[in-house]
């Protein structure tokens, strides 16, 4: 058994740990790096954001190959060779994470791959394929992410009953696939599936799709969605699975009525941190009761050695989030002045159309009685978005109505994922809409679409003509 002391460890390589372990690295810190896979990069990398984006892009080609000939180009019907994909996705995989162990390496970062055990507030065991080493530590940050949720009831054993993970392996392309959960990993899944040749069937249990998003963005995506997949069932339960030879036939409580058999069932009803670390009980650190870790403002635990980020600290459970508590983590333990406390963080749906939004959103400002204006630009009005044919897009301003302030950014559309970096900036830097407006947006741009919602707020857009409420 080794003896090792450090004056960080990280535990957990995906993309809130190796990213506070480097900057801490960059700081002139003593790191080692924890995890059981062979090189950083976490669930994201592995398992979740980047395989994913990968299949969608793929996703994506074959959608607009098929929607060519009403622009006067005929391809044919996709042929999908499905090892060649699978190759592709695991490339794609494979230069990420190898990259950043390239990068944890020149900036000597020691990388140890194993299964922790915390034995202490300051210590804790590291078991791997070589043998076991014990740690000893001046401060450790929990980066041990989120894994998807299990239903009991839901959880038979069967190979054709697929969690996000196994789907993204690409065991087959089932002639029918029933996704459990309308959510943004359900949707995704379902979008690359149904592209590849799959009868999607969709089932959620509340009344809309992206729960949680405003409904005029999620709109247009139910829109196309109705189109592409076989079903979309909202209010409906699903009460019962049950393997027979031709399927799984599962019982809703809603919906169809009447039981149906599917290739496969893809479970995609959200994840669960990953917060029953072994040993934690050995620390002060508290886990409140949905599994989080709890910290404050600038990831400390309850065990003043002991910091957590990313999925395991707590809601919303994304890549960049936890990147960015990692660095306020590792400059609290520095000493700077730091703490957590963004006003936007944005989110996206990787579906096409593509929806992101940040700040405040119009429907979190009914429930909490804030006065707001809601300015909207229709993408029917851009040349961009008709240049391209996707017209069905949607940009809005959720502003405060006296000053015009810029409170939240939602966009629903082609590349609404990267579009969103500006609602975000002019959140955080408290810019109004006279700001936005005034803010010269290249032409034709699906980013005018920006500046010419802050325009409807006058009442001036110059192509659209809605004059301003009095």
């Amino acid at each position: 058994m080794a003896s090792e002391s450090t004056q960080l460890v990280v535990l957990g390589a995906g993309p809130g740990g190796y990213a506070a372990a480097f900057y801490a690295a960059d700081l002139g810190m003593q790191v080692t790096l924890v995890d059981e896979e062979k090189n950083p990069g976490g669930v994201c990398l592995y398992r979740g954001c980047i395989p994913s984006k990968a299949l969608l892009h793929v996703a994506k080609v074959i959608d607009e190959a098929r929607h060519a000939d009403a622009w006067g180009v005929s391809f044919g019907e996709a042929k999908v060779d499905l090892a060649k994909l699978r190759a592709y996705k695991q490339g794609v995989v494979d230069k990420l994470t190898g990259g950043v162990g390239q990068v944890a390496e020149l900036r000597k970062v020691k990388f140890l791959q194993g299964r922790a055990t915390l034995t202490g507030p300051r210590s804790m065991s590291v078991a791997g394929a070589s043998g076991t080493t014990e740690l000893q530590f001046e401060h450790c940050v929990l980066a041990t992410g989120s894994s998807p949720t299990r239903i009991p009831s839901l959880s038979i054993d069967s190979p054709r009953m697929l969690d996000s993970t196994s789907a993204l392996d690409l065991p087959d392309v089932p002639k029918s696939l029933l996704v459990i959960g309308g959510g943004y990993i359900g949707l995704e899944l379902g979008t690359v599936y149904a592209a590849l040749g799959s009868r999607v069937s969709v089932v959620e249990m509340t009344g809309g799709l992206l729960p949680g998003a405003d409904r005029d963005l999620v709109t247009p995506l139910q829109k196309r969605l109705e189109k592409q997949f076989a079903a979309i069932w909202l209010n409906t339960k699903v009460v019962k699975v049950a393997e027979e030879k031709g399927g799984i036939r599962v019982t809703f409580e809603g919906g169809p009525g009447d039981p149906q058999l599917f290739d496969r069932v893809l479970v995609a009803v959200g994840r669960r941190p990953n917060s029953a670390i072994p040993g934690l009980d050995s620390t002060k650190v508290v886990v409140d009761k949905k599994g989080f870790i709890e910290t404050d403002g600038q990831r400390r635990t309850a065990e003043p050695t002991i910091f957590a980020i990313g999925d395991v600290a707590g809601e919303p459970m994304l890549a960049h989030k936890a990147s960015h508590e990692g660095r306020v983590a590792i400059e609290a333990i520095a000493g700077h002045k730091a703490v957590f406390e963004p006003l936007a963080i944005p989110a996206v749906v990787f579906t096409d159309p593509e929806i992101a939004w940040c700040g405040l959103t119009e429907a979190q400002a009914k429930e909490q009685g804030i006065e707001v204006d809601v300015a909207k630009f229709p993408w029917g009005a851009s040349g961009r978005a008709i240049t391209v044919d996707r017209p069905e897009g949607l940009t809005k301003l959720v502003l405060e109505p006296k000053s015009g302030r810029v409170l939240g950014v939602g966009i629903v559309g082609a590349g609404a994922g990267e579009l969103i970096a500006e609602g975000v900036l002019a959140v955080e830097m408290g810019a109004s809409a006279e700001d936005v407006r005034l803010t010269i947006h290249a032409h034709p741009t699906l980013s005018e679409t920006v500046m010419e919602s802050a325009e409807v707020f006058f009442g001036q857009s110059t192509h659209v003509y809605k004059p301003r409420r009095k």
